[in-house]
């Protein structure tokens, strides 16, 4: 095979080798999973909003693992039977956000995302403005695991390090690297709750910015955990398009995306800073 294969040619050769796997061991091919894609936004308007979700579409289309259903309203999130052909909750096995502010959700939305994780084990990823949303909602930041509290340097080539290299959604970064991106700080965070795959190197950034607002030099930039029964994945990366243009952070989303759906392991345990 030659070297300069394409993505595209190389998914499909993936696909057929899959297909043909299952036809001689006279099982069905495997389903492709459903991924509802939702990028509400009630605040800040981020460009890279749109792309961040058409690249969930295209990577569950190239690998053949999952089908994506791009949203820009609030109404699948529900466990209630939904007329015509509307999907409810009970049709995907995760949920992908990109959102701000305070999303269009009843009670019942409420509690049905949150049972969708917590109850049924589905998956949830968060993109970069997923903990600046739904300030209002204890019980989401509690899930996704804390709320955005200022970028104090803005977009900047960020230092970070990988504590977690043993993960599925960080084997293919280097121990440290830098992105030109922009970091959130978090509030209501604890890594009692989470297990920190990635931070910034706190000996390379000024810690006596405006706004720096934590005092213990943590500045988690992506992370896992279990609720429940279920797998949540969250990264601060994608404020913009050279963001989403590298390739490995498009294999991070990838990953996270194959970790929630559980088609891979990766220990999700808190520990204390490495």
């Amino acid at each position: 095979m030659m070297a300069s294969v394409t993505r595209r040619q190389a998914s499909a050769a993936l696909l057929a080798q899959l297909g043909l796997s299952a036809q001689l061991s006279g099982q069905a091919p495997p389903r492709r999973k459903k991924v509802l894609c939702i990028g509400q936004t009630k605040g800040f308007q981020h460009d890279a909003t749109s792309e961040g979700m058409a690249h969930i579409l295209r990577l569950g289309k190239e690998t053949g693992y999952w089908d994506a259903y791009i949203k820009t309203d609030t109404q699948l999130i529900t466990k209630k039977k939904l007329t015509g052909n509307a999907k409810n909750l009970d049709y995907f096995d995760a949920v992908f956000f990109m959102t701000t502010g305070e999303l269009d959700l009843d009670d019942e939305q409420k509690a049905s995302l949150i049972s969708f994780v917590k109850e049924d084990g589905k998956g949830f990823v968060g993109a970069h403005c997923a903990i600046d949303t739904n300030y209002k909602w204890p019980e989401y930041g509690e899930m996704v695991g804390g709320y955005f509290d200022s970028h104090p340097w803005n977009t900047f080539e960020a230092p970070v390090i990988v504590e977690d290299r043993d993960h599925p959604t960080m084997r293919h970064f280097p121990a440290t690297f830098t992105t030109l991106d922009e970091i959130y700080q978090v509030k209501d965070f604890s890594r009692q709750r989470v297990r920190v795959l990635a931070r910034l190197d706190e000996t390379k950034i000024d810690l006596k910015r405006p706004n720096v607002h934590r005092t213990d030099g943590d500045f988690a930039v992506a992370w896992v955990r279990n609720y429940g029964k279920g797998r949540v994945f969250y990264s601060t990366f994608g404020h913009h398009s050279p963001a989403w243009d590298r390739p490995d952070m498009q294999k991070m989303y990838l990953e996270s995306m194959k970790w929630v759906l559980r088609m891979t392991d990766g220990d999700a345990t808190p520990r204390p800073r490495s």
